[in-house]
């Protein structure tokens, strides 16, 4: 059975995916906002897409911010939905069988890439029960969804809620004030702030600037800026 942790002292994650040859600079620039505030990110790679276009661009760019601190986190495989569910996430569904085949097609095209990675986001946030079955006989240590962030080893789940942005524009303005202020609450009370981006949203002067507002007031709370795997090794030290 899981053993569900709520607050302890409020801890700052920040996300991103959507990381390819063409979103570099926009990548590159956030990492540069986040370095200037002392937070690392976490980086959330699907290798088919991530190497599609000038693969040692990216794998540059992301050895360079792995050797700085940040995090690297395997993030599906090519996002496609499984055969028939047009509209559900990469591994929102699929059993565990399937789930480990597109697992270990990740994980060698990540390895093309020079890269590994122990640690699972599920694309949209959504994971099946036969994912986690898959992760955890493949090794993987955690997996983030929506709501927390599960060590896939003693079954104990971080609560905490993903706060993003992906909406239709017109709703925009309405989703940047309400990550703001979700965020505050999370961290007023001593929460686990949890803050995703994707490279799509930085390229909106909205989104973008709701993001670092939002880290902004975090570490204004007392927030302190770690990376996904930092939970889990927080937590380890602690019991040693």
């Amino acid at each position: 059975m899981d053993r569900v942790i709520g607050a302890v002292s409020t801890r700052l994650l920040v996300s991103l995916s959507g990381v390819t040859a063409g979103t570099l600079d926009r990548a590159a620039a956030l990492s540069a906002e986040l370095v200037s505030r002392g937070v690392p990110l976490s980086l959330l790679v699907a290798p088919r897409v991530a190497g599609a276009d000038q693969p040692g661009a990216v794998r540059a760019w992301l050895a360079g911010r792995l050797a700085a601190g940040d995090a690297l986190l395997l993030h599906g495989y090519d996002h496609a939905p499984p055969p028939g569910w047009r509209r559900r996430a990469e591994f929102a569904t699929l059993p565990a069988h399937e789930a480990g085949l597109r697992l270990t097609a990740a994980g060698a095209a990540l390895e093309r890439l020079g890269l590994v990675a122990d640690g699972f986001v599920p694309p949209r946030w959504l994971v099946s029960p036969g994912t986690l079955t898959a992760l955890r006989a493949k090794g993987f240590r955690l997996c983030a969804d929506a709501t927390g962030v599960r060590d896939l080893r003693t079954g104990t789940v971080y609560k905490g809620r993903t706060q993003g942005f992906g909406v239709a524009e017109r709703a925009e303005p309405w989703r940047c004030l309400a990550v703001v202020m979700a965020t505050a609450r999370t961290a007023r009370r001593g929460g686990l702030v949890r803050l995703a981006a994707d490279t799509a949203d930085l390229a909106r002067p909205g989104p973008r600037q709701a993001l670092l507002d939002a880290v902004d007031v975090a570490l204004g709370l007392g927030a302190t800026g770690q990376v996904y795997p930092d939970l889990l090794t927080a937590r380890s030290a602690r019991a040693a």
